[in-house]
């Protein structure tokens, strides 16, 4: 037979478009010929290939030899696609048969003694070739994150002439397998911090109802300590959820996704990162730091910090829960919902009262003005964390509660949301919020009086009333009532912060 067919899968996004991979060998001066819009590390596979073949002990045909990767319009890139170029080369030279090709696919890079290694977005591929009625044949380096699918199975080898030996039924391939362990101890914990109680319940709400949360304060009282304890009261991912962060994972990394498994991830760019760093971009797009911490926290710590416009590219991705890339060459569509955790001091000096500030109004408002109004709005609480009082650190220190027991009242509240929305309450469209947030008369113009004063929008009414039902849910009550009202407008720090500003200008 001088024609062959077999299946693997390209990347792009956490899509895995099919690729078929056809191999014709004619006469004709020795020659390869590779066709189907192939990037460069895709026509290096020709001196790799022919290396693999030869030193696993088969011939590479002397012959003229013509691989075409469809679709031919889809760009290929990477070193996923030279273990099915050597399959269907062998295939083509009658050194393999052929009947069972059609029942699997294949992905790995091969090495030029002929070993298999790992690739990049595994878990994409062996899904889709789940969902098609095949099994997907890769390196053995990848079999503990596609042992994280539980439904189906995956094969996994560590030689070329390992697979070679799977498809002349001489020898069986391993499958794929990981028995998820136990979630780590929690080393950061809600105890080791001191003080600062209004801020642990800012924490606690925030992990409830997976809101966003902006915290304002003078350098060294916790910020940080706050931010890095949230992942810690938040649920454990359920099955699904974990796996759409591992496949988004498998993207820029593979062999250590089990270490994460059912974690919620934290990310915490530096402030010198980039808008394609944040957001994702690139030929081929490639997801970014708001995709990668998809159900978990991005912290954005010194916010002011970021270039504007990288900031304002968040907004949108905070309401969709997800990012459209478009490039010349493909457009992808990652998600992205996370939680924002932001930290910033008050003034350039860190300070805005007291002894310490050295700014005036001026100064300071044009530090804050750094952030656009727009992109402070997506915040749903925003917080001060002052120095501690005088004489704290010298009392003896008073038992705090710990994150397992604060945890224990959030999955609680968040027990309440989905039995009553399906969702928490965090992500209510415009009319559920209507439905399952109203308020009696009296509330309701107590609220528009509060807005109006401070200059507030209607999304920051909306922001309000889901902390508020937030606030209801942690205390097990159906009716939002004044007070949680009073608390929810008591987390609009930056909103004062601003009024304060201006009135000094005045």
């Amino acid at each position: 037979m001088s024609l062959s067919k077999v299946l693997t899968r390209a990347a792009l996004g956490v899509q895995a478009p099919l690729v078929t991979v056809e191999v014709h060998i004619s006469n004709g001066l020795p020659a390869l010929t590779l066709v189907g819009l192939p990037e460069t590390t895709v026509k290096e596979a020709r001196e790799r290939v022919r290396s693999a073949i030869i030193t696993s002990g088969f011939t590479f045909p002397a012959k003229r030899v013509t691989i075409n990767l469809a679709p031919a319009d889809l760009p290929k890139e990477g070193g996923r696609y030279d273990l099915p170029i050597a399959i269907a080369i062998l295939a083509a030279s009658e050194q393999l048969p052929d009947d069972k090709l059609t029942q699997y696919e294949f992905l790995g890079e091969l090495a030029l003694n002929g070993a298999l290694c790992g690739v990049q977005a595994a878990i994409p591929a062996a899904m889709a070739a789940l969902q098609a009625g095949r099994q997907m044949v890769l390196a053995e380096q990848n079999q503990q994150d596609v042992g994280l699918i539980q439904q189906g199975e995956t094969l996994v080898g560590n030689h070329l002439v390992d697979i070679c030996a799977f498809l002349h039924n001489k020898t069986t391939l391993t499958v794929a397998r990981y028995h998820p362990e136990a979630l780590d101890q929690q080393t950061q914990d809600l105890s080791d911090i001191i003080g600062q109680d209004q801020g642990r319940r800012a924490l606690e709400i925030t992990a409830a109802g997976g809101h966003n949360l902006l915290l304002i304060g003078p350098p060294g009282t916790g910020k940080t300590m706050l931010a890095t304890r949230l992942p810690g009261i938040m649920p454990p991912l359920d099955d699904q959820e974990a796996l759409e962060c591992a496949a988004i994972a498998s993207l820029v990394s593979s062999g250590n996704l089990h270490h994460q498994w059912r974690k919620r991830p934290f990310r915490a760019p530096h402030h010198s990162a980039s808008l394609y760093a944040l957001v994702g971009g690139g030929s081929l797009p490639r997801p970014g730091e708001i995709s990668l911490a998809h159900n978990g926290v991005l912290f954005l710590d010194e916010l002011p910090e970021f270039e504007r416009k990288t900031l304002d590219a968040l907004r949108e991705p905070i309401e969709s829960g997800e990012i459209s890339i478009s490039r010349t060459r493909a457009k992808v569509t990652y998600p992205a919902r996370f939680q924002l955790v932001g930290a910033m001091n008050p003034s350039p000096t860190g300070h805005y009262q007291g002894n310490h500030n050295r700014c005036t109004p001026q100064q300071v408002l044009r530090y804050l003005s750094r952030l656009s109004g727009p992109f402070l709005d997506r915040f749903d609480l925003s917080l001060e964390v002052p120095l501690l009082p005088s004489g704290t650190l010298s009392k003896k220190q008073q038992f705090s509660e710990s994150s397992a027991e604060v945890l224990r009242r959030v999955i609680a509240a968040r027990k309440i949301q989905t039995a009553r929305s399906g969702k928490i309450n965090a992500q209510l469209s415009n009319p559920e919020i209507l439905r399952w947030c109203s308020l009696r008369q009296e509330e309701a113009e107590w609220l528009e009086g509060v807005l109006n004063s401070l200059g507030l929008s209607v999304r920051a009414w909306q922001r309000i009333l889901k902390v508020a039902r937030t606030i209801a849910d942690l205390a097990g009550e159906e009716q939002i009532t004044r007070s949680h009202l009073q608390e929810a407008v008591g987390y609009r720090s930056i909103d004062r912060l601003m009024i304060y500003l201006h009135k000094s200008l005045e």
